[in-house]
């Protein structure tokens, strides 16, 4: 009689056979990963033998950099603050009357370096000239501003008006024209003062044909002051234009003046109280 197949022992076997496939594949994990680290370990004491220096030096020259960009930052914020310390004290100076000392701060503000405040300082140095009576140095150093192709466009017109300006006197009429006429349009934020001066010199130029209509837009333009439209209003009625501006109402329709609704009222009141007269007269 054959006896049945020990189960429990095929089964211990089978156990043992699976610990020991496993244990071995575990050790075999731990040599790969320590042939592995070895690997890179090589590779990196290779790079750094062969390229290490050159990292240390680029690593270095990037820490350089950015802590000059760090210093350069803050020193040019610690100039921005001490130039317009000292362009306020300029101004402090010519309000009280100190032009001089005025001048020795805005020539030290007026160079390269001083960055935003070197335009306006070039500027107040040219006023300070023509209150001093130097006109030939404010124009050149209105010349030299309205020519700086770096400063801001509004300075450098107005650079260019103060030149004319300064020196209409002595040029020519065209010249005049020349410079002033691209500022010289309506709705331009110089149009008031370079008209007006543009419209002279057409005067200069017996040339009224073209000066009355301008000074009849300067007379019309609400951004220009209350005496500049005085003197175009004037000139255009000497000249034969019309500079009145039309009065409307919030329809857009042109209400006459008040001294004609005046007159055209009282018309109305004296021929009835001469109809009242005459009937009296009849009556009687």
């Amino acid at each position: 009689m054959a006896l049945p197949p020990d189960t429990n022992s095929a089964s211990t076997g089978s156990d043992k056979n699976d610990k020991a496939a496993a244990q071995k594949a575990a050790q075999q994990d731990v040599f790969v990963r320590e042939v592995d680290d070895a690997l890179r370990q090589d590779q990196m004491e290779s790079f750094l033998k062969g390229k290490g220096l050159a990292l240390a030096v680029l690593i270095v020259l990037v820490l350089a950099g950015f802590g000059g960009w760090l210093y350069w930052n803050h020193h040019q914020k610690t100039l921005r603050e001490e130039h317009a310390e000292a362009y306020i004290q300029a101004l402090d100076s010519v309000q009280s009357g100190n032009l001089d000392d005025a001048k020795a701060k805005l020539q030290a503000l007026s160079g390269e370096d001083a960055k935003g405040n070197a335009v306006p300082a070039r500027l107040m140095l040219a006023a300070i000239a023509q209150e001093q009576d130097d006109v030939a140095g404010a124009a050149r150093i209105y010349e030299g501003v309205a020519a700086d192709e770096a400063a801001p466009k509004p300075l450098r017109d107005l650079a260019t008006v103060r030149l004319v300006a300064a020196r209409f006197d002595e040029m020519k009429p065209q010249d005049v024209v020349d410079r002033l006429k691209p500022l010289a349009a309506p709705g331009n934020a110089w149009f008031g003062v370079a008209a007006e001066m543009v419209g002279m010199a057409y005067l200069k130029m017996d040339k009224p044909g073209q000066a009355g209509p301008l000074f009849a837009e300067i007379a019309k333009d609400k951004n220009a002051s209350e005496g500049q439209r005085s003197r175009a209003r004037q000139l255009a009625a000497v000249l034969g234009v019309d500079a009145v501006p039309d009065v409307v109402d919030a329809r857009g329709e042109a209400i006459e003046d008040a001294e004609t609704t005046s007159e055209s009222e009282a018309a109305p009141k004296g021929a009835k109280a001469q109809a009242a007269d005459s009937g009296d007269t009849a009556a009687e």
